[in-house]
C-alpha cells in the first residue's frame, strides 16, 4: 500500500523515529542537571559520567548493526532492543523518586546509593537500545523503497532528519519544565519522575507504533556482516605481509595488495576505499568534544545566568533549544542561498572544505562561550580565602554610624537604616571593633573563626548602642537560579514571620532568622504577625541567584516597612548572551555533519555504506572520550580557561585535517564498481567462448 507515492509503512518509521528522539533529547536535556541536583555530584564528575554515557551511545550502534547484519535482520533487531530501551526509561524515571528512600522525610533520599545504582542500569540500558537500534532505523526505512524510487528515498531522508530535529526540539522545551515542577509525596522536590517518566511513555509509544505497521513492512533478510568480511581482509593482509617481509619478496602497490591470495579485486578495491576515507575520519572527535559540551558544560554555565525573558522563564536546560531551532532554520538557508552565492563567487567549496570550515566555526564558538564565562566570573562573589574573615554593616537605627575597625584597620560610616558590603580583613589583625553613633560610644572585642562572613547590625537606642554581630553561613552562590532569604527582625517585640509558603518562625527583637531557598525571579508575600496582628507587604523581584537579608523596621496600618541589603548579587549576565556560541556552533554543525554524512555516503562502496555510518558515529563516541580526558587532565581551575583550551585544540587539529584534505582524492565508488562488472562479463565471455571451443573439439572426437 502506498500514499502521495510513498510505501504506507514509511509513515509507521517516522512516527517511531519521532517519538524515540523525544524519547532520548528530552532525558538527556535534564541529565546533567540530575546528576548534580539530585545526585549531588559535583560539576566535573556531572560532567564526566553525562559524557560517558553519550560516548555509549555511539559505540553501541556498531553491536546493533552487527546483530541486525549477521543474524537476527533489522526489523526484530529494532523491536527486541527498543524493548531493552523502555525497560532503561522506565528504570531511569524510578530512580529519580525521592521517596523511594526518604524515610526522614527531609525531601532528600537518606541512600542515595541505591538511587546511583538504578540510575547507572537505567543509562547502560538505554545506551544500549539508543545506539542499537541507531544504524537499523534509517536503513530499514530505505530498504521500503523500491529501485525506481529513488527521489523519494532522498526526500525520505530529509524528512527523517527533520523528524529527529523536531523531536529532539519538543522534547527539549518541554522536559525542562517537567523537572521545573514541584512534586513529591512527602516532601515538595523538583519533578526528575516525570521529566524521566514521560520519555519513557514515548518510548513505549515509538515501540507500539513500530509494531503495529509490521505487516506493511518489507522485511530483507539479514546479508552477513560487510564489517567483519572487512576486518578479516585488512587482518590477512597484515599478517600476510609480515610473513613475506623479506627482501625476496617483490613490493606490491599498496599493502592491502597481500590480501589478494585469499579475497578477490573487488573486495580488496572496496576496502581501499573505505580505509582511505577512515584515514580522514582520525581528526573529526575533536569537533564533537566541543559540540556535546552543549548538555554538559554549557547547561550549567547557564545556571549561573539570569533567565528572565520578559513575560517568561527560561530553565537553564532549556537553553539546548537554541541549536535544533536554528538547525530546523539555518539547513535550508544553507542550502538554498549560501551554497549557490559562494559557487557564483567561482569558488570551489568541496565536501572536506565545508569540514575544515565547520572545525574552525566550532572553535570560534567556544572563544564565545569563555569570553562569556569572563564576564560571569566578574559577577561572582567573592568568598574570604583562608586566614581572612568578611564583615559587612547594616545600621538599623535612625541616627548615622561609624564603625573604626582595629586596631588602625579602616573606619567605614554607615547611613540610617542603610547597609554596606562586605569589606575583607585577615583575621589575625581583627580584634577589635568601636561603635560611634550620635553622641554615644561603644568598644567591642571580636573573635572570629576565619573563612566566614558575618553581619554586624547596629543600632543606637535609647539604651545606648546595641551591636549584634552575626554569622552568615553562606559558601556560595544560590544555584539554578534560586535565592537566599532571611529577615532580621527591627521591631521593639517579639515577631512570626512567613514569607510565600515558608514559615521563618518567631524571631525575638534584633535576631536574625536563619536563610531559606526561594525559586528565582518572582514577587512573593511577606507576613508578619505581631501581637496577633498580621501585616504584609509584597516583596520586591529578587532576581535568580541572590541572596538578601530583609530588615523589618516598622508595621502601620497593616503595611509593612521593609529595607532590603544584598548579601549576594543576582545573576546579571543574562541567558540570551549564550545566544551568539549556540549560533556559531549550529552554522558548524550544518557545514560539518550534514557534509560529512554525504561525503561518507558517496565515497563508499555500495555495499559498505554502513560499515562508514559505523565508523562516523564512532568519532561522535571518540568525541566524547576526549571530553573525560582532556578535563580531567588539565586540571583548569577557571572555566572560562577549558573553554580557550578546547578552541585551542581544535584548531590545532583543524589545521592537520585541511593538510590531509588537500592531498585527499575523490573518487567515484560505482565508476570503480562498473570497471569489476565489466572485467567480470569479459572473463565469463572469454570462459564461455574456451567451453564451447572445448565442446566443439569433444565432438569432433
Amino acid at each position: 500500500p502506498s500514499c502521495f507515492g510513498y510505501p504506507l509503512s514509511i509513515f509507521f518509521i517516522v512516527i517511531n523515529e519521532f517519538c524515540e528522539r523525544f524519547s532520548y533529547y528530552g532525558m538527556r536535556a535534564v541529565l546533567v542537571l540530575y546528576f548534580k541536583y539530585f545526585l549531588q555530584w559535583d560539576d566535573n564528575l556531572s560532567t564526566a559520567i553525562y559524557h560517558t554515557f553519550v560516548a555509549l551511545c555511539y559505540l553501541t550502534p556498531i553491536l546493533g548493526a552487527l546483530i541486525a547484519d549477521s543474524w537476527l535482520g533489522k526489523f526484530k533487531t529494532i523491536v527486541s532492543l527498543s524493548i531493552v530501551y523502555t525497560i532503561g526509561q522506565a528504570v531511569m524515571a524510578v530512580s529519580s523518586i525521592s521517596d523511594l528512600t526518604d524515610h526522614s522525610r527531609d525531601g532528600s533520599p537518606d541512600n542515595v546509593s541505591l538511587h546511583i545504582a538504578l540510575s547507572m542500569v537505567g543509562l547502560i540500558l538505554i545506551a544500549l537500545g539508543t545506539g542499537g537500534i541507531k544504524p537499523c532505523v534509517s536503513a530499514f526505512g530505505g530498504d521500503q523503497f523500491e529501485d525506481d524510487q529513488e527521489k523519494q528515498r532522498t526526500r525520505f531522508f530529509s524528512i527523517f532528519y527533520l523528524s529527529i530535529n523536531a523531536g529532539s526540539l519538543l522534547s527539549t522545551i518541554i522536559t525542562p519544565i517537567l523537572r521545573a515542577q514541584e512534586c513529591g509525596i512527602y516532601s515538595k522536590q523538583r519533578c526528575y519522575p516525570l521529566a524521566f517518566g514521560v520519555p519513557a511513555a514515548l518510548m513505549a509509544v515509538a515501540l507500539v507504533v513500530f509494531v503495529f505497521g509490521s505487516g506493511m513492512y518489507k522485511k530483507v533478510k539479514p546479508q552477513g556482516n560487510v564489517m567483519i568480511q572487512v576486518s578479516k581482509c585488512i587482518g590477512f593482509a597484515i599478517k600476510n605481509r609480515f610473513r613475506h617481509r623479506s627482501k625476496e619478496f617483490p613490493k606490491r602497490e599498496h599493502w592491502l595488495d597481500w590480501a589478494s591470495e585469499k579475497y578477490d579485486k573487488r573486495l580488496i578495491a572496496q576496502t581501499k576505499m573505505v580505509l582511505k576515507v577512515l584515514f580522514l575520519y582520525i581528526p573529526l572527535p575533536m569537533f564533537w568534544a566541543l559540540f556535546d559540551q552543549q548538555g554538559s558544560r554549557w547547561t550549567l554555565q547557564a545556571t549561573t545566568m539570569d533567565g528572565n525573558f520578559v513575560a517568561i522563564q527560561i530553565q537553564p536546560d532549556q537553553m539546548q533549544t537554541v541549536n535544533p531551532i536554528l538547525i530546523i532554520i539555518m539547513v535550508p538557508i544553507v542550502d538554498a542561498v549560501v551554497y549557490p552565492l559562494i559557487k557564483k563567487c567561482k569558488i570551489n567549496f568541496t565536501p572536506l572544505r565545508k569540514i575544515t570550515v565547520g572545525m574552525f566555526l566550532a572553535s570560534l564558538a567556544f572563544v564565545a562561550a569563555a569570553l562569556l564565562q569572563v564576564q560571569i566570573d566578574k559577577t561572582l562573589p567573592v568568598f574570604p580565602a583562608a586566614g581572612q574573615s568578611q564583615i559587612k554593616i547594616i545600621n538599623l537605627g535612625t541616627d548615622g554610624v561609624t564603625v573604626q575597625f582595629g586596631p588602625q584597620l579602616q573606619s567605614v560610616s554607615v547611613m540610617p537604616m542603610e547597609s554596606v558590603s562586605y569589606m575583607t580583613f585577615e583575621t589575625s589583625q581583627l580584634q577589635s571593633l568601636n561603635i560611634t553613633s550620635g553622641n554615644k560610644n561603644k568598644n567591642e572585642v571580636i573573635q572570629l573563626p576565619g573563612e566566614n562572613r558575618h553581619t554586624l547590625g547596629v543600632k543606637n537606642n535609647a539604651t545606648g548602642i546595641v551591636a549584634k554581630l552575626l554569622f552568615d553561613n553562606v559558601t556560595s552562590k544560590p544555584e539554578e537560579g534560586n535565592n537566599l532569604i532571611r529577615f532580621i527582625n527591627n521591631l521593639p517585640h517579639t515577631i512570626n514571620v512567613t514569607m510565600g509558603d515558608t514559615s521563618f518562625g518567631t524571631l525575638e527583637s534584633l535576631s536574625a532568622s536563619n536563610y531559606n531557598l526561594f525559586p528565582g525571579g518572582r514577587k512573593d508575600n511577606i507576613t508578619v504577625i505581631t501581637n496577633s496582628m498580621p501585616c504584609s507587604v509584597i516583596s520586591k523581584a529578587l532576581g535568580f541567584g541572590s541572596a538578601y537579608t530583609i530588615v523589618i523596621n516598622q508595621c502601620s496600618a497593616n503595611t509593612l516597612d521593609v529595607t532590603y541589603s544584598e548579601d549576594i548579587p543576582p545573576n546579571t549576565v543574562h541567558m540570551a548572551w549564550q545566544i551568539p556560541q549556540y549560533f556559531i556552533l549550529t552554522c558548524a554543525e550544518v557545514v560539518f555533519s550534514v557534509t560529512g554524512l554525504e561525503f561518507s555516503y558517496s565515497q563508499a562502496p555500495s555495499n559498505m555504506k554502513a560499515v562508514l555510518q559505523a565508523g562516523w558515529l564512532l568519532t561522535v563516541a571518540v568525541g566524547n572520550i576526549i571530553v573525560l580526558i582532556v578535563a580531567g587532565a588539565s586540571k583548569l581551575s577557571e572555566q572560562w580557561a577549558e573553554y580557550v583550551l578546547f578552541a585551542a585544540l581544535l584548531l590545532v587539529v583543524c589545521i592537520i585535517f585541511a593538510v590531509m584534505a588537500y592531498f585527499y582524492t575523490y573518487i567515484d565508488p560505482s565508476e570503480i564498481e562498473a570497471q569489476f562488472d565489466e572485467e567480470e562479463k569479459k572473463q565469463v565471455e572469454k570462459d564461455q567462448d574456451v567451453y564451447e571451443k572445448q565442446a566443439e573439439a569433444d565432438s569432433h572426437m
